[in-house]
C-alpha cells in the first residue's frame, strides 16, 4: 500500500486518536520541544479539535501506520494562550486560522509531506474564508544543554512557504520537559503568512 495524505475533518478523525496521541508524544520527545508525553492529555488536547466547527486533522498514513499527522482549526475557538497576544496586537481571530502541530516521523522527512500538511491547511482556511494562517514555535536558548549539534531549526522551510517570523507575538504553554519532575511554562512565538 502506498503512503497516503487524507485529510479529516472534526469527528471523522477520532478513529486514529490513538495513532495520532503515540506519533505526538514520540516526535515531540525530540528537541526542541523535549516533551514528557500524556496519553490521557493528548486524548483531551485532541477532543478540543474534533469538537471545534472548521478543524482539520491531516494524516499520513503508509500501509496503516500514521506517520505523520498536522492540525488546524479557526482560531475563534482557539483558547486564550492563542488568542491573546492577537487581540493584545489588534488582530480579528474571527480572520485567522491557526496550526496546531505539524509532526511526522524522521523516516518520512524530505518527502514533500510537510508540504502538502501546509497545502492542505491552507485550502481548509480558504474554505471557511478565513485570510490569514498562524502557528507557533517554541523558543530555546542557542545553548540550551540538550541542543543537538547537528540541529537545523525550521525557519528557512516556513519562510519557503510564505510565513514571516512576528517575534512581537508570544504566548506561553506549559509541559514537562524530559528532565523536569514538573509542567513550567515555555515561551513560543508565531509565524504568520496573509492567504493570496
Amino acid at each position: 500500500m502506498a503512503l497516503t495524505i487524507t485529510s479529516y475533518s472534526g469527528r471523522d478523525a477520532t478513529a486514529f486518536f490513538d495513532d495520532l496521541a503515540r506519533l505526538r508524544i514520540t516526535v515531540f520527545r525530540d528537541f526542541p520541544y523535549l516533551y514528557h508525553g500524556d496519553s490521557d492529555y493528548e486524548r483531551q488536547y485532541m477532543e478540543i479539535y474534533a469538537r471545534s466547527e472548521g478543524s482539520i486533522f491531516v494524516l499520513a498514513v503508509d500501509d496503516g501506520l500514521v506517520v505523520g499527522a498536522s492540525t488546524g482549526t479557526p482560531m475563534a475557538s482557539e483558547t486564550d494562550e492563542v488568542k491573546g497576544p492577537f487581540l493584545t496586537a489588534g488582530h480579528d481571530p474571527d480572520t485567522i486560522f491557526y496550526f496546531g502541530e505539524s509532526v511526522l516521523l524522521p523516516a518520512y522527512r524530505g518527502r514533500g509531506i510537510g508540504i502538502a500538511f501546509f497545502a492542505q491547511r491552507e485550502a481548509q482556511a480558504r474554505k471557511l474564508g478565513l485570510s490569514t494562517c498562524t502557528f507557533c514555535a517554541v523558543e530555546r536558548p542557542a545553548d540550551h544543554p540538550r541542543r543537538p549539534a547537528d540541529y537545523v531549526p525550521l525557519d528557512a522551510f516556513w519562510e519557503k512557504r510564505g510565513y514571516t517570523h512576528h517575534p512581537e507575538l508570544r504566548t506561553h504553554f506549559s509541559w514537562r520537559d524530559l528532565d523536569e519532575a514538573e509542567e513550567s511554562p515555555k515561551p513560543l512565538s508565531f509565524w504568520l503568512k496573509t492567504l493570496p
